[in-house]
């Protein structure tokens, strides 16, 4: 079933420039604003202000308005739906695994 949420966050983190911009919030110890976000990148503050409106729409982002300025914080929570989706594969694969190395150590003693 179609997750419209989880979607959108991956939509969100598929462009290098907005993992960029949200792993610089995330390491950043204060807010930063859009300017000093803007200044890291070699494009016009309102294409990172477009990347950043993405972030914010999913969530990923919060926006605080100080006087003329707009600050911005990273919010990692909506993350835990990406690492919900990708743990159930994680779980997949690793069950997968494991019935082959049984197999194989079944198969070997059978040999030998």
């Amino acid at each position: 079933m179609p997750n419209k949420k989880r979607d959108n966050i991956f939509r969100a983190i598929a462009d290098p420039t907005r993992r960029e911009i949200f792993h610089m919030l995330v390491l950043a110890s204060a807010a930063l604003s859009i300017n000093e976000i803007a200044d890291h990148f070699p494009m016009s503050r309102q294409a990172i202000t477009k990347h950043i409106k993405i972030l914010n729409d999913v969530g990923l982002i919060d926006i605080v308005p100080k006087g003329r300025e707009r600050y911005c914080y990273a919010d990692p929570k909506p993350l835990k739906e990406i690492h919900d989706w990708v743990m159930y594969y994680e779980k997949f694969w690793e069950n997968k695994l494991n019935l082959l190395d049984s197999y194989l150590k079944e198969k070997n003693k059978k040999g030998n």
